[in-house]
């Protein structure tokens, strides 16, 4: 189970955008991570690069969790809103809850669940 302090500086790395960063420090060598009902991508090396990747592409991202967070036991549910700026001028709003499996202070599995219709990136 994740002590609160751990949670609390999860997700000031992840407002800071800091994400690729969180996720080496706060996710498990084997951890998963899926999107909504899809194939989970297994290996936080995996993650790191998806990360990167997606953030590549982006001029801005403001990333915010929305309180309160959900803790049961090993069990998180943390509500998250970005806003994306791509390079190509238009912009992405998400709002997801992600579901997350705690192993101690690390993440083993997590799971996003959104509307797909969200990542289709809209015109200012």
């Amino acid at each position: 189970m994740p002590s609160p302090e751990t949670l609390e500086r999860f997700i000031a790395r992840v407002e800071q955008n800091a994400h690729a960063e969180a996720v080496e420090e706060f996710y498990a060598e084997s951890s998963s991570m899926r999107e909504n009902q899809g194939e989970p991508r297994v290996g936080r090396e995996l993650h790191v690069a998806n990360e990167r990747k997606v953030l590549a592409r982006a001029k801005s991202v403001r990333s915010e969790c929305v309180r309160p967070i959900f803790v049961n036991g090993n069990h998180v549910v943390i509500r998250w809103i970005f806003e994306f700026e791509w390079l190509d001028g238009t912009f992405t709003h998400m709002e997801e809850l992600a579901y997350q499996r705690w192993e101690g202070e690390r993440i083993a599995e997590e799971q996003f669940f959104y509307d797909p219709a969200q990542r289709v990136p809209q015109k200012r």
